[in-house]
């Protein structure tokens, strides 16, 4: 470096000196950096931006209250800060600043060890839900949790449903691109969700923190998500590296975690493509602390098991296909659902296109979740099959063609809960739609793909062109047409054809 360009870059640094300060402190208050090790991690972060010189700034103090908002607001807005004083000095360039950003807060965020004892240390005093609200909140002050960019999502109820727009999560319109999304190349970490990605700064994961559970006896650790689709929404990942599968032991787990996590509900993606998630080479489980709506929609009938009198049998008023089992004894909850998870994988009707197996092998699974209620555990087993047909090719109980302008891509445990992740270029699309709507235009040319949505919205305006009534048309119909999406995963589009399904593997009316 030239005298000249050092001078010019030293004259600039006092900026950054005074960022780095500031996130310090930042650490101090939210990410419990020890006061003994301020210095310590002041000359790893120099390291990390290949600085050899620093000068102690009084302006740390003025920078953090700049900042009014939450723990996610201030650590963003420093950031920002530090990215902007870092390119006038010269010490990075814009294509770099996620990486560069990864690593630093990586440097002042505690080590795996150090969180798990904190976690423990809470949950001994407080319970284990408080010490996962302390992780959670952890994860946001460390930024692994982007909780600033989740607060832009556009949420909302319609329908009966929850409806959301993910703009930082990209489109996967098939299962095989989902799956190419979430493959590693380079074979370390073997996934994206082993444990493996703790800290790996290479996939972006510097401040991934996790924590070890006991499933069935066996290791499995629970981690956030980074852009969770509800509140506290994480997964609890097997700490083999081995294939998704639901069994018997699947429901074992499941009550295992809920009975330490009481707060949250935990279920399972079906183990089969397009009709589970996107990473089916890794056993996991998907959660959170969030009601969702399949978990409050009312029975439309009741039945039994002769031999298990404390376990009810529900059919939900659902236009999915579930079936709910409630009660507190364990064992006869295993035993029940194992039943009905036999019965289903096996079963077939060629009136309805159910058939168990096909060209690609078995074609029917269960899809798992349950939660602690006043009522005792209730236990949703939602039942999907993943054949296909001329007409279908995409899948028979898939989102059909008419509705791919709004989603289709496959749909995994949460959006058969009711809460449905739209694609973020729906913002853009549906802002043109009601444009258009407001000027009494016709459909835009670049939205054709919105003619049914489109002719529905027209019918339910009945001419108005008011922009408030148009926001809330737009809003229903998009609620209306994920119930109807809803509709095409169902394997039973009739009450009586589940309580059918049910009388056949021994089950009374109640």
């Amino acid at each position: 470096m030239s005298p000249q360009t050092d001078s010019r870059e030293s004259e600039k640094q006092p900026a950054l000196d005074a960022d780095l300060d500031a996130l310090l402190d930042f650490a101090r208050r939210h990410l419990e950096l020890d006061e003994r090790d301020t210095d310590w991690t002041r000359n790893r972060l120099l390291a990390l931006l290949d600085l050899d010189y620093y000068t102690p700034s009084d302006r740390a103090s003025a920078r953090q209250s700049t900042s009014q908002g939450s723990t996610a607001e201030e650590i963003t807005d420093l950031l920002a800060a530090f990215r902007r004083d870092a390119h006038a000095a010269g010490v990075f360039t814009a294509d770099r600043d996620a990486a560069v950003t990864d690593r630093l807060m990586g440097q002042i965020t505690r080590s795996p060890s150090q969180v798990a004892d904190r976690f423990a240390a809470v949950e001994a005093e407080k319970g284990s839900m408080a010490a996962m609200r302390w992780l959670y909140d952890y994860g946001i002050a460390s930024t692994y949790i982007k909780k600033a960019d989740l607060d832009r999502n556009p949420r909302f109820e319609s329908q009966g449903l929850i409806i959301t727009i993910n703009q930082a999560k990209p489109e996967f319109r098939t299962m095989a691109k989902a799956a190419a999304g979430n493959r590693v190349g380079s074979g370390y970490p073997a996934c994206t969700i082993c444990r493996a990605n703790e800290g790996f700064a290479g996939r972006g994961r510097s401040t991934l923190r996790t924590l070890g559970v006991t499933l069935g006896g066996h290791p499995w650790f629970w981690q956030f998500s980074p852009y969770g689709y509800f509140d506290q929404h994480g997964i609890c990942v097997n700490a083999e590296h081995r294939p998704m599968r639901v069994d018997r032991e699947t429901f074992g787990n499941l009550l295992d975690f809920v009975d330490r996590f009481p707060g949250y509900f935990l279920g399972c993606n079906a183990a089969l493509p397009g009709i589970g998630g996107s990473v089916l080479a890794h056993d996991h489980y998907q959660g959170g602390g969030e009601i969702l709506p399949l978990h409050k929609a009312p029975a439309r009938m009741a039945m039994s098991l002769p031999g298990t009198p404390g376990i009810l049998i529900e059919i939900p008023d659902w236009p999915g296909t579930a079936i709910r089992l409630i009660g507190h004894d364990r064992e006869d909850l295993i035993e029940v659902s194992d039943l009905i998870r036999r019965g289903w994988i096996d079963y077939s009707d060629e009136a309805l296109n159910i058939r168990p197996q096909g060209p690609r092998g078995r074609q029917s699974a269960l899809s798992p979740s349950v939660l602690i209620t006043d009522r005792g555990y209730e236990m949703n087993l939602i039942l999907r099959n993943n054949g296909v047909s001329e007409q279908y090719p995409d899948g028979i109980f898939h989102v059909h063609p008419e509705f791919y302008a709004i989603k289709q891509e496959p749909i995994g445990l949460i959006e058969a809960q009711g809460l449905f992740v739209l694609p973020g270029r729906l913002v853009p699309q549906l802002t043109r739609l009601a444009r258009a709507l407001e000027d009494g235009e016709d459909l835009p040319g670049s939205l054709k793909e919105f003619r049914n949505q489109w002719d529905e919205l027209t019918v339910m305006l009945g001419g108005s062109r008011d922009p408030q009534q148009i926001r809330s048309a737009i809003r229903r119909e998009l609620g209306d047409v994920c119930k109807r999406i809803l509709g095409n995963t169902a394997v039973f589009k009739d009450p009586m054809q589940t309580r059918a399904f049910l009388l056949g593997l021994g089950f009374v009316d109640r």
